[in-house]
């Protein structure tokens, strides 16, 4: 580790000035020998440091929403090429590499606070062999050296003996006490800020390689920070307990506020927001609005979460809008007037059902009212047919209808089909 220290050695000072301004100003307050002097400037340095790499996280963020965005193109990899593992490795770098996403963006905010942990460590080292490094001077080593953080001194180690613990003016078993809960809680919070990014903000539609790779993650930084922390100073342990801390809140921030689509946080996230601007009207926020747009944007793409969403919104009588608004659905909702009274839009009639009438009312009805003319009823009959004085003619019942007769033809015509053959009965006489 001290070889590693060394190559870090160009941010040391830099590191110990900042560690001694801080000590300035806690000192004057809590007494400059004492462990708060000494273990609030490593805390102070820590949130100094990921204020100064939150532009680095804001990137990290589109990279990975960069990922998200590939998801639909990752799954037609894994559908088409799932029988060819290699063939399918190969599609999704290509993919990378076309599109310009890294899919170790995650790891960029360690890569980049590693020289300052490195330089840290580098600094600790020297206050425990008692060697002065940057601004340390002889007058701070030995105040830092004084220094206990509960009990344990700044430069102790898990792995120390008694007799080096003995001559910084502390007891074996306060060092490991402390040493032991400090790794355990430097562990615990790396464990769950890994796992609460795999069970809540992955979508779980998509298994890529990706994923595999931060669920591997999950128990390996865990079981390396076990390992090497027995051999941190109290002081390096102090900073990853701080920098772990920090990480897992700006973690859960960044969940809760802006999730990954297709995500379990996301549709916690969608309901919460429904319940805001059905209360509301409106979305209130400028993230609120940029998540409406961009759930608008996508169409038939949304996920199950995110149509729901709109769903929800349409039967509350309210409708998205593409600029990331949500306005009230006129058509859906009724209107307030100018007195305040509710009126209802407009809306196309029902089609109303004809009342059925019962037999009795059928029967009552005189014959040939309400009985439409089908197309069975013969509209042409013979003008001969009816008398001149405009009375019905009387015909026996049952009788057959007489053919029409050809102009001119005197005899009898022939029987035509369907007529009854033989001597037809005469006619009642007609008045002239």
């Amino acid at each position: 580790m001290d070889t590693i220290a060394s190559l870090f050695s160009f941010i040391t000072w830099p590191v110990s000035w900042v560690i001694v301004q801080f000590h300035t100003v806690y000192g004057a307050i809590f007494g400059p020998d004492t462990g708060w002097a000494w273990g609030l400037s490593i805390v102070s340095l820590v949130i100094l440091i990921r204020i100064c790499l939150i532009p680095l996280f804001v990137k990290q963020i589109k990279a990975t929403r960069g990922m998200q965005t590939l998801q639909p193109e990752m799954k037609k990899i894994q559908e088409r090429y799932k029988n060819d593992k290699q063939r399918q490795s190969e599609e999704m770098m290509k993919l990378y590499k076309e599109t310009g996403t890294n899919p170790l963006s995650s790891c960029l905010p360690i890569l980049a606070q590693s020289p300052f942990f490195f330089a840290l460590y580098h600094v600790l080292n020297g206050i425990a062999s008692g060697d002065t490094i940057g601004k340390i001077n002889q007058p701070l080593l030995e105040s830092a050296q004084k220094a206990h953080i509960f009990g344990a001194p700044l430069a102790a180690k898990f792995t120390d003996g008694a007799s080096k613990v003995e001559s910084l003016g502390a007891s074996l078993t306060d060092v490991r006490v402390v040493t032991a809960v400090m790794i355990v809680l430097m562990s615990a919070s790396q464990f769950f800020t890994q796992r609460q990014l795999m069970t809540k903000n992955v979508d779980t539609t998509v298994k890529t390689p990706f994923m595999q790779q931060q669920k591997m993650l999950m128990y390996v930084f865990p079981v390396m920070f076990a390992v090497f922390g027995i051999n941190f100073p109290v002081g390096v342990l102090v900073y990853w307990l701080t920098t772990n801390v920090w990480t897992m809140g700006q973690q859960m921030y960044v969940i809760r506020n802006n999730p990954t689509p297709g995500s379990k946080a996301q549709a916690s996230y969608l309901e919460r927001l429904h319940k805001s601007v059905t209360e509301h009207g409106k979305t209130r926020r400028r993230g609120e609005k940029a998540i409406v747009k961009a759930i608008v944007a996508k169409g038939r793409e949304r996920n199950e979460a995110e149509r729901k969403f709109i769903n929800g919104l349409n039967k509350a009588g309210m409708a998205a809008q593409a600029d990331g608004n949500v306005v009230k659905n006129d058509a859906a909702v009724a209107e307030q007037s100018a007195d305040g009274s509710t009126v209802t839009t407009a809306a196309t009639p029902k089609r109303q059902q004809p009342k059925r009438q019962s037999k009795s009312q059928r029967q009552s009805k005189p014959a040939g009212e309400g009985e439409p003319k089908t197309s069975l009823t013969k509209s042409d009959e013979p003008q001969d047919s009816k008398p001149e004085d405009g009375k019905p003619e009387s015909k026996p019942a049952g009788a057959a209808k007489k053919p029409a007769q050809k102009s001119g033809g005197g005899g009898r015509s022939k029987a035509q089909s369907g007529q009854r053959k033989g001597p037809q009965r005469p006619k009642s006489p007609s008045k002239k």
